[in-house]
């Protein structure tokens, strides 16, 4: 591959025609001038076809493999099903891409284990796409939390349930790493461990089933080190139909975040404490605007980022530890991809 120049555009090939790809990586693209999304790769060549023509890409390449030997792309977006994260994630590593993998980052932590291996092996640039972490609304969160008006905080508790009642669809697919714990519950996780900026003890975990194998809700307990607790809520199809939000107890206040994962199309921050109540609206790009900053950033700067590999294996970390308490089975190989 030639290496990539800082006057140029980062080149970002996508791996699947994937749904999500127009609003978390070709819309982006359109607003950062640093980066441009180059081609698309699908299992099917039509198909890449077809989606090369919709959105104006400059290429459509025949296979996954025939983009990761492209020498046009820099860097690949890996949108694929939970349970091929690590797998082409690897691959394009090795083939020398640069990766901005999808949420959850792995099937579990082991495969992210390897992944973080392979990345630095290659000497390539990983992190995963959590893009809530990027937009102002999240520096805010932890500004109020440190500046100690909440007092000492007791509590954390993080919800992202939405109804997904397609139970054809492959987020319930256990052999593609699916479950509500993986799809919505990674925020939950994600949002818990920034807010109390430690990583918590699963202290209990109940899981509404879909299959056997598979949960489409998911409620678990939480201890850190230093005595608080917490509780994360996530669900793909249950009672709590809609719920995305974030709140922090203190014994002199409280924090409520109402859709901390989309806040640039709304949001509503709520401070209660003894001195009185308020509410702040944070301004930013969309949070996928601002991962996209971050990405090319890391990858022309080596720029610190608070969602690479040792995030994301933490992060998977809690999730294979939910999944063990609430006793279901961890997601993919015990041995990894």
């Amino acid at each position: 591959m030639d290496e990539e120049t800082n006057d140029s555009p980062l080149r970002i090939g996508i791996l699947g025609a994937a749904r999500i790809a127009p609003m978390s990586i070709i819309r982006p693209a359109a607003e950062v001038a640093e980066a441009e999304v180059f081609g698309v790769a699908a299992r099917v060549a039509a198909r890449a076809g077809d989606f090369q023509v919709k959105h104006g890409l400059p290429r459509a390449y025949p296979s996954y493999d025939a983009m990761l030997a492209s020498d046009e792309i820099d860097a690949i977006y890996n949108p694929l099903p939970n349970g091929l994260h690590c797998e082409w994630t690897i691959r394009a590593l090795e083939a020398g891409k640069h990766v901005l993998c999808e949420k959850p980052f792995a099937a579990n932590a082991v495969e992210a284990e390897q992944m973080a291996a392979a990345a630095k092996t290659a000497d390539r640039r990983l992190m995963e796409a959590f893009h809530w972490r990027y937009h102002p609304l999240a520096a805010r969160m932890r500004e109020i939390i440190e500046s100690g008006e909440l007092g000492a905080i007791r509590h954390i508790e993080t919800s992202v349930c939405f109804p997904l009642p397609f139970f054809d669809d492959i987020r319930y697919d256990f052999d593609l790493a699916g479950g509500a714990t993986m799809d919505a519950g990674c925020y939950a996780v994600h949002m818990l461990r920034f807010l109390a900026a430690a990583e918590p003890e699963i202290t209990a975990a109940q899981a509404t089933l879909r299959t056997p194998d598979v949960d489409r809700a998911m409620q678990a307990e939480v201890r850190f080190p230093d005595g608080r607790t917490g509780k994360i809520h996530c669900s793909l199809f249950s009672a709590r139909l809609v719920s995305v939000s974030a709140i922090v107890r203190g014994d002199q206040g409280e924090l409520r975040v109402l859709n901390p994962v989309l806040p640039h199309y709304f949001h509503r921050l709520t401070v209660k404490t003894t001195s009185g109540k308020r509410r702040e609206r944070v301004y930013g790009e969309a949070t996928y605007t601002h991962q996209l900053r971050a990405f090319v950033d890391l990858v022309r700067n080596a720029a610190e980022v608070p969602t690479g590999p040792a995030d994301a294996i933490a992060n998977m970390r809690v999730i294979d530890a939910i999944y063990e308490r609430a006793g279901l089975k961890r997601r993919g190989a015990l041995a990894g991809c």
